[in-house]
């Protein structure tokens, strides 16, 4: 019995020590310093919109041409999202049109999420794409794909999206609180640019011949309609051939 009640002491002592993911984030001075000269405008910003941070989700859609990122958020309980704010792609690199291999430059168009954190970056703060996804394996150039695509500070970039060390302190608390809360998933669109009827037809026009441009813009496409009319985001799934499948039906 006393071996078993000293179990039960140390699981239970392991449980409190266990933190969160934002006390764990918490542990680098960057976030700290981040958390000190933003938290309360990222508080506020959601106050504005009824969005409680224990129950937040966020969504990012990224325009090449507009040089935009914007942060769209909800309650978890919530259907549609909400436009809370856009951040200025402060540099660039490559042209329209999909990553399809390691030193091309290109920022990568298609459908992602962010898949670490990175709080000791040599960009200040990082977020990582998940790029190469299932689609740039299959159309990309095999072995030579390249990776490391990051959202970070500084203002230089060979095909990352690069805001400001400024930007980045607050766009990273929004990804730590959304986490924190339960989101395991912060879906990321790239996008050539705003998909209007207008703008994509001019794509289509000047691209003609690219059928890997074109089948990619056609499903991006599809997803900022269906995201634009309804403020709620389709299920995306790949196909073998590299193209996606976009669920409107959820």
């Amino acid at each position: 019995m006393k071996a078993f009640g000293a179990l039960i002491l140390i699981l239970t002592l392991t449980s409190f020590s266990i933190g969160s993911f934002r006390d764990d984030q918490k542990k680098y001075p960057r976030v700290r310093q981040a958390y000190a000269d933003k938290e309360s405008i990222v508080k506020d910003l959601l106050i504005k919109d009824s969005i409680d941070l224990k129950n937040l989700r966020i969504y990012l859609r990224v325009f090449k041409v507009e040089k935009k990122i914007e942060l769209w958020a909800k309650n978890k309980s919530d259907i549609s999202y909400k436009l809370i704010k856009e951040y200025e792609i402060c540099q660039t690199s490559g042209e329209i049109g999909p990553k399809r291999e390691q030193g091309d430059f290109q920022i990568p168009e298609g459908f992602y999420h962010v898949d670490r954190f990175n709080p000791h970056s040599n960009f200040y703060l990082s977020l990582g794409i998940n790029y190469p996804n299932i689609s740039d394996k299959i159309l990309g150039e095999k072995g030579n794909l390249g990776g490391y695509i990051f959202i970070h500070g500084a203002c230089v970039t060979i095909g990352c999206l690069p805001i400001t060390d400024d930007k980045i302190k607050e766009l990273y608390i929004f990804c730590v609180e959304a986490k924190d809360s339960g989101q395991t998933s912060i879906p990321i669109t790239i996008f050539p640019a705003k998909l209007t009827d207008r703008k994509y037809n001019n794509l289509k026009t000047k691209y003609k011949t690219d059928t890997d441009k074109l089948g990619l813009w056609t499903d991006l496409k599809s997803g900022y309609d269906y995201f634009t009319e309804t403020k709620t985001l389709p299920d995306i799934s790949f196909l073998d051939n590299g193209r996606h499948n976009v669920n409107k039906g959820n």
